[in-house]
């Protein structure tokens, strides 16, 4: 795993999920994004490669809008233990 990958594995602020609906079942992609904005791609049906590294989450997510994938209902956000 390359360092920026182990950055966002560790220090993950949010995800999404994002599903292709046209497909049957809907594909899914999985998008980890860090508090700099770093955000990968991940596709489960792929091992959990990484399909797609950017330095914003906008670049992520106009790439995923492109593709006409749509976001699964809501974000979730890493809870901190205090």
């Amino acid at each position: 795993m390359s360092s920026l990958e182990q950055n966002l594995a560790d220090n993950w602020d949010f995800t999404e999920l994002w599903i292709d609906p046209t497909a049957s079942p809907p594909y899914v992609l999985i998008l980890l994004s860090n508090k700099s904005g770093e955000t990968q791609i991940y596709d489960p049906a792929e091992k959990y490669k990484v399909i797609l590294s950017s330095s914003t989450y906008k670049e992520a997510k106009l790439w995923l809008l492109e593709d006409e994938y749509e976001r699964f209902e809501q974000r979730f956000h890493s809870e901190k233990a205090a």
